[in-house]
């Protein structure tokens, strides 16, 4: 029996993540099994989920999965780099396969790409650009100008990522990309190939949004509890402004003074976007300040975001995904759990979820939570 792994976020799970799982299905057998990595209560973009993780991850279980592992914490508030390797690690000790979305779905070029960036001649050349003042991003195109195109599309990065860690790590897992289809940042929802970004859009709304979420899943997130960065902004403004300098500067992604920037407009803006918006530039990304305000906000430290993570938890699964679980563990290469352990990394676990809990759009939930949560069996 094969088993494939999905890196993965599932904010919220919708009609295409659907399809990527019959996908897999189609090509290895009905009898395989589908582990899905999936990004707990913040995702990599700096951000809340919309839904709690264990919503998240029954309804994946319930629309396709097997087993469902939570991507810990300090490698979703990762970069893109740092979400894929930390996925990599944790899934090449049990999967043969590795599938992901790619507008090429051309896995010739995406590995081509991952060697060139893994080169001493890339390298060099990404030094020469940073030195312009450009953004990474920028500076990382121009420095692969061959694959400069490839780089532009967000699935394509991440495929690109992927690729890269395998590559670095010598993982025995084979990368399997698939074409996916539609805008990733379309804030239209597509029926067949809807974007989360869309899909939020509507529920937040109040506008419909069942039609692009599989049904096993809309019974399950109907009703449920929502969370967003604008329900919680006093309790994250109320951190930023209670933070000292030595806080500050001891954050990730504030390398070449962004830590200081970023600092004084904590201690002079009255909002999240203003915040933003004074600290940003064309060197520094968007998506980065988001990831540092959040690592602020839950006091994540850059030599906390560097170390490895010393386990995944275990979300939900079934019969399938148990056995899966067990050859995992009997390889003994990453630990896998599904209850509190006794490791500093739990106390980071227990503080993020107890401040997720401040983002519930009704009303703040309450604390404690994540020491009683359960894993979702489907029989």
């Amino acid at each position: 029996m094969k088993t494939v792994g999905i890196i993965c976020e599932y904010n919220p799970f919708h009609n295409g993540h659907k399809k990527q799982i019959d996908t897999i299905r189609a090509r290895f057998g009905p009898d395989c099994a589908v582990v899905s990595l999936m990004s707990g209560n913040f995702v990599q973009r700096g951000a809340p989920a919309i839904f709690h993780k264990s919503l998240r991850a029954q309804a994946a279980l319930m629309s396709g999965a097997d087993l469902v592992l939570e991507l810990p914490i300090t490698y979703a508030l990762s970069s893109a780099e740092g979400f894929a390797a930390g996925g990599v690690k944790i899934l090449s000790s049990f999967c043969d396969a590795l599938c992901f979305g790619t507008e090429t779905g051309d896995l010739e070029s995406l590995t081509a790409a991952a060697k060139a960036l893994l080169s001493p001649e890339f390298r060099d050349a990404l030094r020469q650009q940073l030195d312009k003042g450009v953004s990474f991003p920028v500076a990382r195109a121009a420095g692969l100008k061959e694959h400069a195109e490839l780089l532009q599309r967000p699935n394509d990065i991440l495929a690109v990522e992927y690729c890269k860690a395998i590559l670095s790590q010598k993982s025995p897992m084979q990368p399997m990309p698939i074409i996916r289809q539609g805008n990733y940042h379309d804030t239209n929802a597509d029926l067949e190939n809807p974007s989360a970004t869309a899909i939020r859009n509507l529920m937040c709304s109040g506008d419909n949004w069942e039609a692009f979420v599989p049904k096993a899943a809309c019974d399950i997130f109907r009703g449920a509890d929502t969370y967003s960065l604008a329900a919680g902004e006093r309790a994250v403004l109320a951190r930023l402004r209670c933070m000292t300098d030595e806080e500050f500067e001891a954050l990730p992604y504030g390398s070449e003074g962004l830590w200081r920037k970023f600092m004084h407009a904590c201690r002079s803006q009255a909002s999240i976007e203003a915040i933003i918006a004074e600290t940003k530039s064309k060197r520094y990304t968007r998506t980065r300040i988001d990831r540092m305000l959040m690592c602020a906000y839950l006091g994540i430290t850059q030599e906390m975001l560097a170390q490895s993570a010393p386990y995944t938890r275990v979300l939900a699964l079934n019969d399938t995904g148990r056995a899966a679980l067990k050859r995992a563990r009997l390889s003994g290469e990453f630990p896998h759990v599904g209850e509190a352990v006794d490791d500093p990394y739990w106390a980071l676990e227990q503080r993020a979820a107890d401040l997720y809990a401040l983002f519930r759009t009704s009303f703040p939930a309450p604390a404690g939570q994540e020491a009683m949560q359960r894993i979702f069996f489907k029989e």
